[in-house]
């Protein structure tokens, strides 16, 4: 798991495929198939997992953003269309 972004507003998170879920001394726990992000809106306490082909289109704005680095304000407007989406609530475990 890396952490790409951490604002106020947003916290995005790359989960790699083949990383253990939890707690790697604990085999049981199955590992990731495929990579993906989790954005996390802080202000409605909701998160998104994007994977498949929304992680390939999220990777792609990830590309974009190295090539010509944006401004917070145009990061956080892309994290907020995604965030639209966002439909579970933040659980603590």
């Amino acid at each position: 798991m890396q952490m790409l972004y951490d604002s106020e507003s947003f916290v995005v998170v790359h989960l790699q495929a083949g990383e253990p879920l939890a707690d790697p001394s604990r085999p049981d726990v199955p590992a990731l198939a495929r990579h993906g992000f989790e954005i996390v809106d802080k202000r409605s306490n909701k998160e998104v997992y994007l994977d498949g082909s929304w992680a390939e289109l999220f990777q792609q704005q990830i590309a974009a953003w190295q090539l010509k680095t944006p401004t917070q304000e145009e990061v956080e407007d892309t994290l907020d269309g995604y965030a639209q989406m966002a439909q579970n609530p933040i659980l603590v475990h």
